[in-house]
């Protein structure tokens, strides 16, 4: 595979991530966010699973972080599927996307590391973006924007512990097992707080398998691939479009408004991550949806 390919397969992949929001918002048209987040996730485990095989080298260590991965997926997804109910794909893409600056902040509290002034700058854009996207009816944050925060923050802990554990079980494997136990977890929330259902429509239908096949199992392992013939710098800005096909899907197919406020806050937390993102190199690689 030529760099050209695996920078257009991360584009591809890049664009189905974008496009998730949309598929998440009319999926909640019928079902409760953990049961979404249990037949996305179980359906995308299932799919790696059957196609990895053999491949799997599942141990001890590989089904203990396995599980914390798991739990800090569905944490995230708790927080941005509950978020999207009451915030725009607009909006929840482009704060979804602050993970990339939330990881050197978590850096700097845990592990002491020092934040440079590019890191800084990057920060300091991405929260006067946040002010223009979220502040415009006056000075409170919707609660769908704070949980798209949450979101963002723990996506942040999930790559950071990717990156810390990488030595200890395969690649590959964790990635499939992360995305059992995120359907598992989320499975039983439904049972204990939710009736859980399978859609009921054909567009139902359509959003769980986008979101399972596409968005998550086919998602991950092109990912894996491409990045074997790309540069992390690459990848870390291609992702960076991520919240704007999310924003363009939301204006085109849901009609969300996306007025001047919301292009200077877009432009300016797009801005601030693509800073962050090109200071946080080796964490970029780690980036899954």
């Amino acid at each position: 595979m030529t760099t050209k390919k695996a920078d257009a397969l991360i584009l591809f992949v890049t664009f189905c991530w974008g496009s998730s929001y949309l598929f998440m918002k009319e999926g909640l048209g019928s079902l409760g966010p953990y049961n979404l987040i249990a037949l996305r996730f179980g359906l995308a485990f299932l799919a790696a699973a059957l196609f990895l095989g053999r491949r799997l080298h599942i141990t001890k260590e590989a089904l203990q972080c396995g599980f914390v991965l798991g739990l800090l997926i569905f944490l995230g997804f708790a927080a941005l599927t509950a978020g999207l109910q009451s915030t725009t794909t607009s909006n929840a893409g482009f704060l979804v996307s602050l993970m990339v600056v939330f990881i050197p902040l978590i850096e700097a509290v845990c592990f002491g590391k020092r934040l440079s002034l590019p890191v800084l700058g990057g920060i300091s854009l991405a929260v006067l973006g946040i002010a223009f996207l979220t502040l415009q009816g006056g000075l409170h944050l919707n609660p769908g924007d704070i949980l798209c925060l949450l979101s963002a923050f723990f996506n942040a802990v999930q790559v950071l512990y990717v990156t810390r554990t990488l030595q200890k079980a395969d690649a590959l494997t964790l990635g499939v097992l992360q995305l059992g136990f995120a359907g598992l977890l989320a499975g039983g929330a439904s049972l204990l707080l939710e009736t859980p259902q399978l859609p009921a429509s054909a567009m139902g239908w359509a959003s769980i398998l986008y979101l399972g096949l596409i968005c998550s199992a086919f998602g991950f392992m092109a990912q894996i691939i491409a990045q074997k013939y790309t540069s992390p710098e690459r990848v870390g800005i291609l992702f960076c479009l991520e919240p704007v096909f999310a924003a363009s899907l939301g204006v085109l197919c849901l009609g969300e408004h996306f007025g001047l406020g919301s292009l200077i806050g877009a432009s300016l937390v797009l801005a601030g991550v693509i800073i962050s993102s090109r200071t946080s190199e080796p964490e970029a690689e780690a980036h899954i949806e």
